[in-house]
């Protein structure tokens, strides 16, 4: 996804030697919509979002909904208010992932030194490719051109000399562009930026710049870097120059994992009812562990978000003394980490469950913590949401899910078909 400011200036012929210039980044244009698109054609030219119409956020949005200042992360209600007339489509993840793996499968027939970033963009090596494939700028141009006739989509590609100016270059081309930096031309390009189009330059760093009078990439460059790290500190002052002036050392990187697995949801309406908020608080533990599980791996780490009706967001996190992919484990910690949040007597307005510092389940010692060594069911546990895991990868997710009967608390309760949930994210 494309983020920061973009300069107008900035999308331009900057020449055509490409020599250097081995790393591309491709990027999705508004991925999710762009999918719904390809299956609602008579949606095209209108301004369409995909995300919950009621209480739900902006997950992405077409170019004519952008244009009257639809963003992603947005809430719904205050894209509605900025562009009336838009049509709200509900997202379809497993069409995104379809899409998606598709794609990353393009890119790795191109050259095995591919870095997914997320589900839409990707940086790519293609020093070892080129005597095959040709340049970098052939490479990109079909890639483009298969994307497009395989799936009816639309990306865009940046070339440079490195990932942080191929990732400026491909935002800069958006939509369905594609533009090459030479390295000649790196400084001459980033000079044209506003400071805010830096990695790592946020509200408060652009803030603070200002106050220095550095409003610009080019005035960022022209600072020495003490003054730089007496406005922003020692490291980001010295970071940011480093940027300024197109240096970016780090290798694209293949096979990057995944750093952690969560889920959320807002809700319809606010929830008083903190028992109502631990039954999903237990759906989302278990969809975490499934998902933990379908790739192979544990989570050392459970940590918690919970936004209130006022819109503050708190989070929790607890380290366990054994990984876990297991439902019940993740929803116990989590409820208590629930438990542990001040609400300030608020109702909440959204929840979500995250498993962090992530490992590969193979090869791990059982180290069964005291509580799972007393409870013969441990084991079972496990076994019952593998068996889970099968059925609905058959019939479905909505076809079972683990949830409340009879009034038991949610910790104890077993396995039960029940109706596929609202809100979930």
């Amino acid at each position: 996804m494309s983020r920061g400011p973009r300069a107008p200036g900035a999308f331009r012929d900057w020449g055509a030697d490409e020599t250097g210039t081995s790393v591309l980044h491709v990027d999705m244009d508004a991925f999710f919509a762009s999918c719904e698109l390809v299956r609602r054609p008579e949606l095209r030219g209108r301004p369409v979002v995909v995300g919950g119409r009621a209480r739900g956020v902006v997950l992405a949005a077409t170019y004519e909904a952008r244009a009257f200042g639809v963003r992603s992360a947005m809430s719904m209600a205050a894209a509605l208010r900025l562009c009336p007339h838009a049509v709200v489509v509900p997202p379809d993840h497993g069409l995104y992932h379809e899409v998606s793996e598709s794609v990353m499968a393009m890119l790795g027939d191109v050259t095995a030194l591919v870095e997914r970033v997320s589900v839409d963009e990707a940086f790519l090596d293609v020093s070892g490719a080129r005597r095959r494939l040709g340049s970098p700028t052939q490479i990109g141009a079909r890639l483009r051109e298969r994307v497009r006739a395989e799936h009816g989509i639309t990306c865009s590609v940046g070339i440079a000399r490195n990932k942080f100016v191929a990732k400026l270059a491909s935002t800069h081309s958006k939509p369905d562009g594609m533009m090459l930096v030479p390295v000649d031309a790196t400084v001459a390009f980033l000079r044209t930026l506003p400071v805010g189009a830096l990695w790592g330059v946020g509200e408060k760093t652009e803030l603070a710049l200002a106050r220095w009078g550095i409003t610009t990439v080019a005035e960022l460059a022209d600072t020495d870097v003490p003054s730089l790290q007496a406005a922003i500190g020692s490291v980001a002052g010295a970071h940011l120059h480093d940027l300024a002036w197109g240096r970016d050392p780090r290798p694209v990187v293949p096979g990057r994992e995944e750093r952690s697995i969560g889920a959320e949801t807002t809700f319809a309406h606010d929830l008083w009812d903190i028992g109502a908020v631990e039954e999903r608080v237990l759906e989302l533990a278990d969809r975490v562990a499934a998902r933990l599980r379908h790739q192979g791996l544990v989570a050392r780490t459970v940590s918690v978000k919970v936004r209130t009706s006022d819109f503050r967001t708190l989070t929790r996190a607890r380290t366990l003394s054994t990984p876990t992919d297991i439902a019940r484990e993740v929803y116990l910690v989590a409820r208590e980490l629930l438990a542990a949040a001040d609400l300030r007597g608020l109702p909440v307005r959204l929840v979500g469950v995250r498993g962090e510092n992530l490992q590969v389940r193979a090869g791990l010692a059982e180290q069964p913590t005291l509580e799972e060594s007393l409870d013969p069911r441990h084991e079972a546990r496990r076994e019952v949401e593998v068996t889970l895991d099968a059925v609905r990868e058959k019939f479905g997710r909505s076809a079972i899910r683990i949830g409340a009967a009879g009034g038991r608390r949610p910790d104890r309760d077993a396995p039960t078909t029940v109706p596929p949930a609202t809100g979930l994210s």
